[in-house]
């Protein structure tokens, strides 16, 4: 997950889907597309923010401090990763921001690398197999996604190339069928846009000059959607083979982002006491937390906070009237299957490679955990239900399974991941 506005998101989550419906027979499985590779990566969790929450200087400079990583950030140790193992899990995706590498003179680059190698090693030590994730930070001034992958004509574009190029050199080194690259997160492109397909092409035929056998792994537009998904040929994209697909659920964005304050449109960050499923609370409920938010906020004007309430107010009773369950959930799904099917690729080469909710902010509201363990146990069993592998967003923050100080994994995200407690 990243900066991209998603301003169509909130659009998209009250659209059709929404509205409840029988969903369409899945079609007879075709033979696999090149599947005869066996990867280990079936449940995983996203270590963000490992290698992310940097120290860019301000503008109009383009570099990092050093260290360029944030030192409060929470790191997994060995200790942490062998943990996760026992629970069940069998991989990482790793997020990398990639600007610190392309601003970095080439020893400290080389330093860099060499902290990607030692974070490889460390999970493959503890049984993990890993995704390597090239995630550009959109909240960045200078190496942002629109400066690296916006089009093959983006200003630092060759540069975000050399570095896909490289990173994939070297993990071929590491245990063949445990790691694999993905070179984008969450392209800002639209849907159907053959922008990103020549980004990604570009991307890939870097990465296969420096390894022809890592597996990579590639994704739709309109930031890995489901509906990019849909949108993908994934034909011409058999010439880089071997690779596995993904994309990224956070539907409906009314319960997993609510009192999101990264979030664009006003509506999400006064959101809060969003239930799920929506028959588990009230309108009349929530609009009551949503207000006592509202009056806390000292920043806003009355005015906006006045046409932020009558936006919030239109978009929950259009959730509460739809009131969205386990059905709407398996209705995105069954588009990604579909997809699959039609065009004979295995599920188990379709990485549902993000999914999450935001902890409702205790501030505000009592209790939401049950809300939030209802949707990710949905998420997941949907998920596995159509052969989809998956990641769940994420390891530490306010969306993770593991306390940021204590290490303490959450019990409730755990059960609902259908994981084991490790000590």
């Amino acid at each position: 997950m990243t900066g991209w506005s998603r301003r169509r998101l909130l659009r998209t989550a009250l659209s059709t889907a929404l509205m409840p419906a029988a969903l369409a027979p899945l079609s007879p499985m075709a033979p696999a597309l090149a599947a005869s590779a066996e990867w280990r990566f079936r449940r995983g969790v996203n270590a963000w923010p490992w290698f992310a929450l940097t120290r860019e200087f301000p503008a109009p400079r383009t570099d990092y401090d050093w260290p360029p990583f944030q030192s409060q950030r929470p790191v997994p140790t060995p200790d942490d990763l062998h943990r996760l193992r026992r629970t069940g899990l069998d991989f990482i995706r790793l997020p990398v921001d990639p600007g610190p590498f392309l601003a970095a003179e080439p020893a400290t680059r080389g330093k860099l690398l060499d902290m990607i190698d030692a974070a490889v090693a460390a999970a493959l030590e503890a049984g993990l197999g890993i995704i390597v994730n090239v995630q550009a930070n959109g909240a960045t001034h200078y190496w942002n996604p629109d400066r690296m992958v916006s089009s093959t004509a983006a200003p630092e574009f060759e540069a975000y190339r050399g570095l896909v190029g490289e990173l994939a050199g070297r993990l071929e080194r590491f245990q063949p069928g445990m790691v694999a690259l993905e070179p984008v997160n969450e392209p800002p492109q639209s849907c159907d846009s053959d922008v990103w397909s020549q980004v990604q092409a570009a991307l890939l035929t870097a990465a296969r000059a420096s390894s022809r056998s890592l597996p990579l792994v590639v994704t739709g537009g309109c930031g890995s959607m489901v509906g990019g998904l849909a949108a993908l040929d994934p034909a011409p994209l058999a010439a880089f083979e071997p690779i596995l697909f993904t994309f990224h659920f956070y539907e409906p964005y009314l319960f997993s982002h609510q009192g999101a304050p990264w979030m664009r449109e006003p509506v999400y960050r006064a959101l809060n006491n969003v239930p799920w499923p929506a028959s588990a609370g009230s309108l009349e409920r929530t609009l009551a937390s949503v207000r006592a938010r509202m009056a806390k906020d000292t920043e806003t004007t009355d005015e906006a906070k006045k046409a932020a309430y009558a936006q919030t107010e239109r978009v929950l009773k259009v959730y509460f009237d739809a009131r969205p369950d386990r059905w709407f959930i398996d209705k995105y799904l069954g588009q990604a299957r579909d997809w699959a099917d039609s065009h004979g690729i295995a599920p188990a080469r379709v990485i549902m490679g993000e999914f999450g909710a935001l902890r409702t902010d205790a501030r505000y509201t009592a209790a939401p955990n049950p809300d939030r363990a209802r949707y990710i146990s949905d998420v997941r069993q949907s998920a596995e239900s159509f052969g989809f592998p998956w990641a769940f967003w994420d390891l530490f923050d306010g969306m993770g399974m593991m306390d940021d100080a204590t290490r303490a994994l959450d019990p409730a995200m755990v059960e609902a991941l259908g994981l084991r407690m490790a000590e």
